[in-house]
Parts: C-alpha cells; sequence; structure tokens
C-alpha cells in the first residue's frame, strides 16, 4: 500500500471513491490509527502526524477524507457525517484492516465517535481534537462556543447558484476557515500551502455544490448528545484553550456524556487551537502513543 494519496471504492451512497493517504505504507504488525481532517481541508492536515517518526513507528497512519473534501467522490450529490462515518468503515474493510483507533479533528470528532457507535468490534478507542457532540445549538453558544450558523448561513446563500467550470473558491473563505483553525498568526508559507490546496479541491460547479453541502453539514449536523451512551471504547478528547469554535466548558460537558466507556478523559492543552493537531502536533502526537499503547 503506498503512501501517496490514493482512492478505494466502497459501495454506500450509490458506489464512492474515498480518498485516503497512509503515512508510510503499512504494517499489518502495527495497529492503526485512522486520521479524520476538518471541515473542507485534506488528508494533507495531518502532515505534522505523518512526520512524527514515534507516531509513525507506533502505528500505521491512515488519513481518510470525508464526503465533499479531497479526493472523495460519490454517486449522490447529498451526504452527512452519518455516510462519512459509513464509508470510512467500509474503507477498512476494502483495505483489509479488521479494527482501528480513531483520531478526528473538529468535525472529524464527529465522524470517529459516528464510527464508534456503528461498529463497536471495529474501533478501538477515539481521539476527538476541538470538537464537540452537540449541534449549533444555544446551548454550546451559552457555553461560549461559536455561532457556526452565523458563520455558515452566509457562504451558503452565496454558493447556491450554479458557476462556470473556471470556478475556484474564493480565498477569503479559505481564510475564514484558517483564522478559526489556527489563529491570526498562520505562518505565510501555510496559507499559501492552504490557498493551493483549497483552488485544487473545490473548482467548477461540482467543487461549488461539494463544499456548499459540506457547509451545510457543518451547520445543520444532528447532535450525538443522547447516543454518546453507546460509546464503549475508550475516549481521549483533547482541547486547546484558545480554541475560539468549542469552549473548554462545553468540552467538559461533552466528555461526561461518554458514561459507558471504558476510560473516558479530557485532556486541555494550553494555547492549543481549534485545528488542533495542526497547531500542537507535539501534544497530539504524544497523546496519541500513549493512548495507542494503552489500549491497544
Amino acid at each position: 500500500m503506498s503512501n501517496e494519496v490514493q482512492t478505494v471504492t466502497v459501495p454506500h451512497l450509490g458506489s464512492s471513491t474515498i480518498g485516503y493517504k497512509f503515512g508510510k505504507p503499512y504494517d499489518a504488525s502495527l495497529p492503526t490509527l485512522v486520521l479524520v481532517n476538518s471541515f473542507t481541508t485534506s488528508v494533507e492536515q495531518y502532515r505534522p502526524q505523518f512526520a512524527d517518526e514515534q507516531l509513525s513507528g507506533t502505528a500505521n497512519l491512515l488519513a481518510l477524507e470525508p464526503y465533499g473534501h479531497g479526493d472523495t467522490r460519490s454517486n449522490y450529490e447529498q451526504f452527512t457525517y452519518w455516510d462519512s462515518a459509513i464509508a470510512n468503515l467500509q474503507v477498512l474493510d476494502a483495505l483489509g484492516i479488521p479494527e482501528a483507533f480513531v483520531q478526528g479533528t473538529s468535525q472529524g470528532g464527529w465522524v470517529a465517535s459516528r464510527m464508534a457507535m456503528l461498529a463497536p468490534g471495529t474501533v478501538k478507542g477515539i481521539m476527538p481534537l476541538g470538537t464537540s457532540m452537540d449541534f449549533e445549538s444555544q446551548r454550546s453558544r451559552d457555553l461560549g462556543c461559536w455561532d457556526g450558523i452565523s458563520f455558515c448561513t452566509p457562504a451558503i446563500d452565496a454558493l447556491a447558484e450554479s458557476v462556470d467550470d473556471d470556478w475556484v473558491i474564493p480565498v477569503e473563505l479559505v481564510d475564514a476557515v484558517l483564522m478559526e483553525g489556527l489563529g491570526e498568526d498562520v505562518p505565510p508559507e501555510e496559507r499559501a500551502f492552504w490557498h493551493a490546496t483549497y483552488q485544487e479541491n473545490y473548482t467548477g460547479d461540482a467543487g461549488r455544490q461539494r463544499l456548499r453541502i459540506s457547509t451545510i453539514n457543518l451547520r445543520d449536523r444532528d447532535g450525538l448528545h443522547a447516543r454518546l451512551d453507546s460509546v464503549r471504547c475508550p475516549v481521549l478528547w483533547m482541547h486547546g484553550t484558545a480554541d475560539p469554535v468549542y469552549s473548554v466548558a462545553n468540552a467538559e460537558d461533552g466528555i461526561s456524556r461518554f458514561v459507558n466507556s471504558v476510560g473516558a478523559e479530557l485532556r486541555v492543552v494550553e494555547d492549543g487551537q481549534h485545528f488542533l493537531s495542526a497547531s500542537n502536533p507535539d501534544d497530539v502526537n504524544t497523546a496519541a502513543v500513549g493512548f495507542i499503547n494503552r489500549w491497544k
């Protein structure tokens, strides 16, 4: 199995091709850590994890792109986070990987939780990062979380009309996501990397449609609070104090709802941003190594 970005075909949503990338060639003797990226990013969000020798020596690193992201495509235009969770499990089947841990950044955290609910025999543990298990509720805003409805609705409205083939995602939208995910001090080379990556991934009318449905999913997703008691695997939730999207108070409430997990822990990262795997990779990678070694 190559460590370049590839696609694999799965049967979900009338047949889909799912974008994936291994950090190194697959080693069946190691456990596997699935990595699920945040809103509108791609497998390239996990470059700091792929570059970490200790982490890649502990587990196979397998980044999977949700519907609407990167190289993932389906025969249906509509999709939800449940669809991405199902497709990810089908990717594991297709690649012959019987079980895995799952780490997810932001939206990847609730995809990871859905995977654990759907396939408790497959998912050995989850690591949600900078996430929330609620929908975009008034309750979450009262706990200091962002107003996701106000953030997403202008983009959803602006993306409602068909566009020409030469359309590309506006850099203003990319910069808005980077601001929420990484703060004000994004290095110029990192900003340029993501400008180019977004403009490869979201082009033409098909790219507009994928971007719009991804944004609708973020705004209108269902909450998981009433379902979290079905998660029995270990949970390590990591959350940054500088996260402008979801608050530590909300994370404290969220982790308390994993009442049937064999071990549920919240680890707060001082000055950590929303895209915690990118802003604080040393903290996240060290924690992942310890989590996998404890529960493998």
